[in-house]
């Protein structure tokens, strides 16, 4: 076929900006291949921003036998600690036990004991919980994260803020993550490599034309079309997927996606210590509360069932009623509707499995190749942020023979880089995870106007990027224009600059958690502010 004489063609156009697309588009162009990725909104402005914000192994999958899922989220956890310690770090969870709790027998897990043991049917005796426990400290070879531990609630603060009848927890480990910072911190990465990202574009239509992907793609804030062409297209629209391969790009697909949507809701502090409460309910359900932004508790999540990837996901009063009535099963007081400040959800695009009910739908990935029309197309299903590396890994492996070309008579064999990610930071990430204290003190001593929330909040959110963030400023008036909760136009500037923020909504619920503490006359303030800078913003890799 024949393109216009100005028409730039890439090695892969990745339709998503969530953390599989992202982070696809970080491995390949870390390879030397030639990226765009188009998101139609605001980068992880779906499914990546509305996890519960945890990398964690998923110690409920076990009782799925998902082993190897298990496994490979549980190495995960501290090779993603390692690669981001600002936005990532270690957090002990307290699962509490009690003899008389009964559970949902339909896990398989639940099925084999009441096979060999009828009288245990609808229990978890402390025996499994613990041996469950043993294969999570063991299955991924822990070297930073510590084990678990038995707690006497009677006496520790862990007990503090539970009912009486809870006496004894386990406490074990897993890792709290700034889910859409990580995704923004890939695409910049990808973007720092050579790849180019476009937030606020939607992909059209996609069609191949012979070797080629030729795909339409509409700024959506200006209605403005454009056309690229790529050598392989990568399908990586979460919860769109399916729409994507019906509607967009017209191939034929056996695979399907399962739309489940998880809500969550924020609270007034629960409790005053740092470790989070693993509860387990009598529906086959577990739901975490996790001290959230110093001053709240996140509660989640929910599994429903969600029709249709452009309704908004949004939490219902049931679900909050739910929540608060799992939580209030486990809190000395009740958690009401009164205590809370926010909700989120979010949609999860599963591979559907044919798992009877949206609990049990396996979050394992699924990648498929389909080459049959000719230029290759990568659809991805499934998947869960703790392994988003390792699944663009796997989607690499499947990349990378389409472009690598075998040797020929007088020249050599074209070879492409192999796996190169793990222990790589990302941006403000070129610290050790046990540094981050001395980090926070540094830039207070740096920065003497910064009282501890602010501090901790520039390296939680920046790390080393935090000094660039302030510059020469000898006082808050340095930094421009305050906007209220520490926020002021330096940061805002460089959330431009270089982390694609568009508006307001970026800056306080994705790029940070701001939301909760900005009134909503200082957001419109704020977003009237980003809408007259805009035209001052430059590249993102600059």
């Amino acid at each position: 076929m024949s393109t216009s004489p100005t028409a730039q063609v890439s090695d892969l156009f990745v339709i998503g900006g969530g953390i599989n697309g992202c982070g696809i588009a970080r491995d390949a162009a870390g390879r030397g291949l030639s990226v765009t990725l188009a998101e139609m909104g605001d980068l992880a402005s779906a499914t990546s921003s509305a996890s519960t914000k945890l990398f964690h192994g998923g110690l409920r999958y076990l009782e799925y036998f998902e082993l190897r899922l298990v496994r490979e989220a549980l190495i995960e956890r501290e090779t993603l600690l390692r690669a981001m310690p600002h936005i990532s770090w270690p957090m002990r969870f307290v699962l509490p036990y009690h003899p008389g709790m009964r559970f949902e027998a339909e896990t398989p897990t639940s099925r084999l004991l009441s096979l060999v043991m009828p009288w245990m049917r609808g229990r978890r005796p402390a025996w499994l919980i613990r041996l469950g426990l043993f294969l999570y400290d063991t299955l991924g070879g822990r070297r930073i994260l510590p084990g678990t531990r038995t707690l006497d609630l009677t006496t520790g603060p862990e007990g503090a803020p539970l009912r009486e009848e809870f006496r004894r927890a386990y406490e074990y480990s897993d890792c709290w993550i700034e889910d859409s910072r990580l995704v923004v911190l890939n695409a910049r990465d990808a973007e720092a490599r050579g790849a180019r990202i476009l937030t606020r574009h939607r992909v059209v239509r996609a069609e191949r034309e012979q070797d080629l992907w030729r795909i339409e793609v509409e700024a959506t804030e200006t209605g403005t079309r454009d056309t690229h062409y790529a050598r392989m297209l990568i399908n990586a629209a979460g919860p769109w997927v399916g729409e994507v391969i019906k509607d967009r790009i017209d191939i034929r697909s056996d695979e399907g996606v399962r739309l489940v949507r998880g809500s969550h809701i924020v609270t007034r502090k629960l409790y005053d210590h740092e470790k989070c409460y693993f509860f387990q309910g009598e529906d086959g359900r577990i739901i975490f509360a996790i001290p959230y932004e110093t001053d709240f508790t996140l509660i989640g999540t929910t599994d429903a069932e969600h029709d249709d990837p452009d309704t908004p996901p949004v939490c219902t009063p049931e679900e909050r009623a739910y929540l608060c009535r799992f939580a209030s099963r486990y809190f000395r007081r009740p958690v009401t509707d009164e205590d809370i400040v926010w909700t989120y959800s979010g949609v999860r695009p599963l591979y559907d499995d044919g798992a009877s009910s949206a609990t049990a739908a396996t979050r394992d990935y699924t990648l498929k190749v389909d080459d049959r029309g000719g230029a290759p197309v990568l659809n991805i299903f499934g998947g869960k942020i703790t392994t988003y590396r390792r699944l663009a890994e796997a989607a690499l492996a499947l990349i990378v023979p389409h472009f690598e070309a075998p040797a020929t008579p007088g020249g050599a064999a074209r070879e492409m880089p192999g796996d190169w990610t793990a222990g790589v930071p990302l941006p403000g990430g070129d610290f050790a995870v046990a540094e981050v204290p001395d980090l926070i003190a540094r830039l207070r001593q740096d920065y003497p106007f910064l009282d501890a929330f602010w501090a901790r909040r520039m390296i939680r959110a920046y790390g080393t990027d935090a000094w660039a963030i302030l510059g020469a400023a000898k006082a808050p008036g340095d930094l421009g224009e305050g906007f209220g909760a520490t926020l002021h136009a330096a940061e805002v500037e460089w959330l431009m600059s270089h982390e694609y923020a568009r508006t307001a909504e970026d800056v306080v619920w994705r790029r940070s958690k701001l939301g909760l503490r900005l009134g909503a006359d200082e957001i419109t303030a704020l977003d009237d502010w980003m809408r007259l800078h805009r035209g001052r913003a430059r590249s993102a890799a600059e």
